[in-house]
């Protein structure tokens, strides 16, 4: 893809929930790593409330305060959140995370992603989890107004001053541009490997991220900006989107989504059990947050109960 070429010119269709987004998304798959040597991929499973989608991640769009004015992004811009080579929380942000679903059906989502000091780790869990895992990856919130991407695709953007204490949404003067929060979440379904005489002998968690990483420290996301003309600045003005609803922009049904595959270009064994392997997907499905009045409380964005 050109540099500064805008996606949603070329895409023909999309696997988002609305139908103007035809950006790209991506995070690493995870594996796991038998006692024997041998890896097998962790299904992705759909998120809550998002029945009927074929697995893929959900992604949330909101102004980070949940009340400030929101600059959309412009074709040809790109970001990338995290460090792949990280494997200590030592320059981690402090809003990626893990979280170990204590059962079924995602018990124990109560908190807010990266802040439950129980459930949130900003490794893989050690234990494990019965409910599957779930992982969150947050992008900066500050542009430097100028350059749609960087030499590293991360020094044109920058988190907020104090964003590791959840201080006053303020961007440094060096990104003054406050664009939307855009948050991956990926729900993997680890409950078929939580037999511990399968795990290391050491009693070592057995995960690994498709990048070669077993510690977690190393969880990334690449973002390709792809919405459709003014689509995401409608959704980020209208004050009235809501989770997956939102009049402001289009949308289509789960069954339409799931229709849109790309063709298998390269044979390559992606599930089962082998040796070695290393795979990635770029799918997604959109949640987008937007009105003050309905999201007053941090909380309850994310509140499962």
């Amino acid at each position: 893809m050109a540099e500064g070429a805008d996606v949603s010119a070329s895409a023909s269709c999309t696997t988002c929930s609305f139908s103007e987004d035809f950006s790209n998304y991506w995070t690493a798959n995870v594996y796991f790593r038998a006692r024997n040597g041998t890896f097998k991929r962790v299904p992705q499973v759909s998120n809550r409330f998002l029945e009927g989608t074929s697995g893929g991640m959900t992604v949330y769009y909101f102004p980070q305060d949940l009340k400030s004015s929101v600059t959309a992004f412009k074709p040809g811009f790109r970001m990338f959140a995290g460090d792949v080579n990280l494997r200590t929380s030592e320059g981690q942000s402090p809003k990626n995370c893990f979280r170990c679903y204590t059962g079924p059906n995602f018990q124990g989502d109560n908190d807010a992603p990266c802040m439950d000091p129980k459930l949130d780790t900003s490794g893989f869990p050690t234990e494990p989890c019965l409910g599957g895992i779930r992982t969150n990856i947050h992008f900066p919130t500050c542009w430097d107004g100028k350059n749609l991407d960087s030499p590293d695709h991360k020094t044109h953007m920058a988190y907020p001053d104090g964003y590791a204490d959840n201080a006053p949404y303020a961007c440094p003067a060096s990104h003054p541009v406050k664009v939307p929060q855009v948050m991956l979440e990926v729900v993997w379904d680890t409950t078929a490997f939580n037999d511990k005489s399968e795990w290391p002998e050491d009693g070592s968690q057995p995960f690994y991220l498709s990048t070669g990483d077993n510690t977690g420290h190393g969880q990334h996301g690449d973002y390709v900006f792809g919405w459709k003309g003014d689509a995401l600045q409608r959704a980020m003005d209208s004050g009235d989107c809501y989770a997956a609803n939102c009049s402001a922009i289009a949308s289509q049904s789960f069954d339409t989504a799931n229709k849109c595959t790309i063709p298998k270009t390269v044979t390559e064994a992606t599930d089962g059990s082998y040796r070695t392997g290393k795979v990635a997907c770029v799918c997604g499905r959109k949640w987008i947050w937007t009105s003050p009045r309905r999201l007053a409380f941090p909380k309850g964005m994310y509140r499962t109960e």
